[in-house]
């Protein structure tokens, strides 16, 4: 079971920046408490996740799974999710494994065109995800593929396999036609929240995880995270640690620094989940991502001696699953031979106790977060606890942790310029803001 050690945000341990016991008396828990048992908003029902019948994810993970080529085409929660499930727990399984996943997140046409340049379409499993069915990222991708397997005489009911609202949308629609394989999101389920339903868990079971375990892990760590006692629930003591930081203490940044190669994807993930939620209203924290040890040496600097804005998070691992001893050579080196009789694993761990001790001693805040292990049961618990303590912060912002308005005008406006119905106003908003751009040398 993953572990919260919040000492470092306390004045006991780094003096006036800290907090006192008495701060955590300002939240209104039986309120927080009260919106989550109440489900106050429809999109609570990720809380559920971990009670989710996987049969149907293993049945088409296994067929997935039979293809030389993977292809997710997705964009935000609908590809951070699965590629931090898979950095996480089988890093560089392309170099040894098949399927091989490619994750196509974004519209550089660059980059799709040097995937398909590199797979065979024959061989190809393509996973379509957006519960809207009408992403305009991720749906003009998949015209694309769709275009290059009908000039292939492929059957797109034996390729491609669609994740997305079980009742509406333009891709449910299509399912429905073409006779497609297909998962559902469930419909109480936003994006950035959905990494434990068919969203994740269906690349994890073509790749060789256990989706059930992720679960489970979920399901040990959502238990405590529901317990209506502040100082005895992790996810509550996170959120109303991080809240009141920011609100007492001027503290808008949250720094997350997993201190493994293997969650640095976790950590992108959790800057969307973090800053689409919060970001609002003029409110939120802003999320910083990071890597340890890598980054002590290039941002370690500004967090211990910068503007004093920062909490960062730390994520320690205490069993890497591997380690490697340092060789005793260089005997003759005073400035090397230290080394020598200790192992990776030890130093690492060294490391990121060094770097919260030095932060602790500058009076700079941090809450450290204890993993037994990276595997499929601990890496649930991590994204369910995120997401509990992501909702829980919303609320006590007095914000809708769910929706994401300013991203929505972006949308819109594109809508406008590429010509959907309905959004001939913001394509002569978008046109008129062109013309007012003079200032260019």
């Amino acid at each position: 079971m993953i572990r919260i050690d919040f000492s470092n945000l306390m004045q006991n341990s780094i003096g006036k920046s800290g907090l006192v016991s008495e701060d955590f008396d300002r939240i209104d828990i039986e309120r927080i408490n009260e919106s989550l048992m109440q489900r106050k908003y429809p999109e609570l029902e990720f809380l559920d996740l971990h009670k989710a019948d996987t049969s149907r994810i293993k049945e088409l993970g296994k067929y997935a799974g039979g293809f030389e080529n993977f292809i997710l085409l997705g964009i935000g929660g609908s590809a951070l999710g699965p590629r931090s499930i898979m950095d996480s727990l089988r890093p560089f399984h392309n170099f040894k494994n098949k399927p091989r996943v490619f994750i196509y997140d974004n519209v550089d046409p660059a980059t799709l065109k040097n995937i398909l340049s590199l797979i065979d379409l024959k061989k190809t499993v393509i996973n379509v995800i957006t519960k809207s069915g009408s992403t305009a990222e991720t749906i003009a991708s998949f015209m694309i593929i769709w275009q290059k397997l009908k000039e292939q005489s492929l059957k797109a009911e034996e390729h491609i396999i669609v994740t997305t609202d079980p009742e509406k949308g333009n891709l449910r629609k299509i399912v429905d036609d073409h006779g497609l394989r297909s998962l559902p999101v469930p419909q109480g389920v936003g994006g950035r929240y959905s990494v434990l339903s068919a969203v994740g868990l269906l690349l994890a079971e073509a790749i060789g995880i256990d989706s059930d375990e992720m679960l489970k892990g979920a399901k040990d760590i959502h238990d405590r995270c529901m317990n209506p006692d502040l100082r005895q629930n992790p996810a509550y003591m996170f959120a109303s640690g991080l809240y009141l930081m920011q609100q007492l203490k001027n503290r808008n940044i949250t720094v997350i620094m997993p201190y493994a190669d293997r969650l640095k994807s976790f950590s992108e993930w959790f800057c969307q989940i973090w800053a689409e939620s919060l970001g609002k209203d003029g409110k939120g924290l802003t999320p910083y991502p990071s890597v340890g040890t890598t980054d002590q040496h290039s941002q370690l600097q500004l967090w211990m001696e910068g503007p004093e804005d920062k909490v960062v998070v730390f994520l320690s691992v205490e069993d890497y699953g591997a380690d490697m001893e340092i060789p005793p050579v260089f005997q003759n080196m005073e400035g090397l031979s230290y080394l020598s009789g200790h192992t990776l694993g030890e130093l690492i761990k060294i490391e990121q106790e060094a770097s919260e001790i030095a932060l602790t001693k500058k009076g700079r805040p941090g809450i450290t977060i204890k993993i037994p292990k990276i595997d499929a049961y601990h890496l649930g618990q991590l994204f369910h606890f995120f997401e509990i303590s992501t909702a829980v912060t919303g609320l006590l912002y007095g914000i809708n942790p769910f929706n994401q308005p300013g991203v929505e005008e972006g949308k819109n406006l594109t809508y406008g310029m590429m010509g959907k119905k309905g959004y001939e106003a913001k394509r002569e908003e978008f046109e008129k803001y062109r013309q007012q751009k003079k200032f260019e040398i």
